[in-house]
């Protein structure tokens, strides 16, 4: 039987609530800790934006800022939302040798949210895993999952207990064109999310949830606990690298950063080149925006709120379609060979989605209008602070 270790943060504020469980991941990858368990509850609402989403097409910034809400890019995939102390937080941290530790990314959801499920079934309540990443109950999801990779050698899953929510703060914080798109937004997340306090008419104590989730990793991985406190050297590594990274305004920005042109660049679209996005919506959205001159991409970013292992591959991806057509089978066979090369997964969705997402930009190029960008020749793109 594996000995793993148990940590109970109580409740933190936001940053390390969101991010203690990286230290942790560098920690165990190294050996110096051990296969982990973390139990947290933020200890101050925030907002949470996926890996390879963009902060100004997700997030309403401006209400955010107003409302004192501090936005966190999380190193995992999936898409934005609103947490607060109403979620119960656990993160899993393992090598990947444990035997505990399935291979697949699918598989790997499939047995840690039979704990999740336990846990609600313990309570009375008829829940159920579904793929890839949710656990329902009567039909309406009840816990938001995600996984990652850590190192060489190092597996991560995260999600929550929902205690209860506040929808119309999960919609508020969302950009949106206009107020009655916000409202519509509102009721769907009624419509289809839900809480322990909206199913039993009350929540039990936390302390009772912990023990639950205690009880179910031991048994559904067959490991046993030992509780601790985080290590010196992971509060050091938390505190000297892994704040002051999600804290930047490179990490936070970091896919609008990730394309920047060359200096020197023309920043006008004239003479057949044209700036495309199109989205794509597969098991996860997929949205890809494109310079193009004809049917020649020239350059492009790919960014949404899908998963991919490992997850610092999307500018691979990237890479090998520029200089393609945007012929179907050129642009397959581009994409099949960065899932070989790179080894990735992306759980949900296949090499034909990203190509389906590459394909529309073709019969938007079409119709697409040139446009000028309001900035002077010679000067770098992308987001400013």
């Amino acid at each position: 039987m594996e000995i793993w270790r148990l940590i109970d943060l109580g409740k933190a504020e936001p940053y390390m609530a969101q991010t203690f469980y990286e230290a942790v991941a560098q920690a165990v990858d190294d050996d110096d800790s051990p296969n982990t368990v973390i139990l947290v509850q933020p200890a101050a609402p925030y907002v949470c934006l996926g890996f390879h989403q963009e902060l100004e097409k997700e997030i309403d910034v401006d209400y955010c800022g107003e409302h004192g809400l501090p936005i966190i890019r999380r190193s995992q995939g999936g898409g934005a939302t609103y947490l607060d102390g109403d979620q119960l937080f656990y993160q899993v941290v393992a090598r990947r040798e444990s035997e505990a530790i399935p291979e697949s990314v699918e598989a790997l959801f499939e047995r840690l949210l039979a704990v999740t499920v336990h846990v609600y079934r313990e309570l009375g309540l008829p829940a159920e895993f579904k793929a890839l990443n949710d656990v329902i109950v009567n039909g309406r999801k009840i816990s938001g999952n995600g996984a990652g990779a850590y190192g060489e050698g190092t597996t991560i899953l995260v999600g929550n207990v929902i205690l209860d929510l506040d929808y119309d703060s999960m919609a508020r914080v969302l950009k949106v064109p206009d107020e009655k798109f916000r409202d519509k937004m509102a009721k769907s997340m009624r419509d289809w999310v839900t809480s322990i306090r909206r199913e039993l008419g009350h929540t039990p104590p936390v302390e009772r949830l912990k023990e639950m989730l205690a009880e179910g990793y031991e048994k559904v991985l067959g490991i046993a606990f030992e509780r601790s406190d985080p290590t010196d050297l992971e509060r050091r590594i938390w505190k000297e690298q892994v704040r002051p990274r999600h804290l930047s305004h490179e990490w936070l920005h970091m896919p609008e950063m990730r394309r920047l042109p060359p200096e020197g660049r023309a920043i006008k679209v004239a003479d057949g080149v044209r700036i495309v996005e199109a989205s794509h919506k597969a098991g996860k959205l997929i949205r890809v925006r494109a310079e193009l001159i004809g049917d020649l991409i020239l350059d492009l970013q790919v960014t949404g709120d899908f998963f991919m292992l490992p997850e610092d591959a999307v500018p691979d991806l990237e890479a090998s379609l520029r200089r393609a057509r945007l012929d179907r089978d050129e642009i397959l066979e581009r994409i099949e060979g960065f899932y070989r090369e790179r080894k990735v997964e992306t759980p949900g969705i296949a090499p034909g989605d990203f190509t389906d997402a590459v394909m529309k930009l073709r019969e938007l190029a079409e119709t697409y209008q040139p446009a000028v960008y309001p900035y002077k020749r010679g000067e770098r793109r992308g987001v400013r602070a």
